[in-house]
């Protein structure tokens, strides 16, 4: 197989993909490394392709149901795991968490977090890589994109925040 049936490959698992798929699944998949994955998804996102990478894999973007919106926090890294709980306990998905870098201007990470499971997997990635949250470079104050079922939803995650003490004024 040539690097473009690959790089073809690579999609064609991402779009039937309900989940997203580790850089070393599509590797032992393809029979190649793990960083040849990393590569070709480099060259296919320069080449227009939505794969974005999250904690759990990459992705391939799509159109995505339900009412998006972006709310402002602000806490410390020990409450990281509950602020994302209240989240996902409400419905909603966290698909990233933004900051204003001084230097770099807007830092986004996908985060794509949709159950307390998803939530305790990322949680123990950030432990088990000894890694700081985004937020840790601006004092705690950071944004979350949340896609939730509906506006009830919505008003029930920024009611949580409210309660815990997270909402940023």
């Amino acid at each position: 197989m040539n690097t473009t049936e690959r790089r073809s490959r690579i999609l064609d698992y991402l779009r039937a993909a309900d989940s997203p798929l580790s850089a070393t699944a599509l590797a032992q998949r393809l029979s190649v490394s793990r960083q040849i994955i990393v590569g070709d998804v480099a060259l296919l996102r320069a080449a227009g392709e939505s794969v974005t990478a999250t904690p759990r894999g990459y992705v391939l973007e799509r159109p995505r149901a339900g009412f998006s919106r972006t709310v402002a926090c602000l806490h410390s890294g020990e409450d990281m795991e509950r602020e994302l709980t209240l989240m996902v306990d409400q419905g909603c998905t966290v698909e990233n968490v933004i900051v204003e870098h001084p230097v770099y201007g807007q830092l986004t990470g996908p985060l794509d977090l949709s159950s307390r499971y998803d939530v305790s997997e990322f949680i123990r990635k950030v432990e088990e890589n000894d890694a700081r949250p985004l937020s840790a470079l601006t004092d705690g104050i950071h944004l979350h994109t949340l896609r939730c079922p509906d506006r009830a939803a919505f008003e029930r995650v920024l009611a949580a925040l409210d309660e815990a003490g997270f909402l940023a004024s």
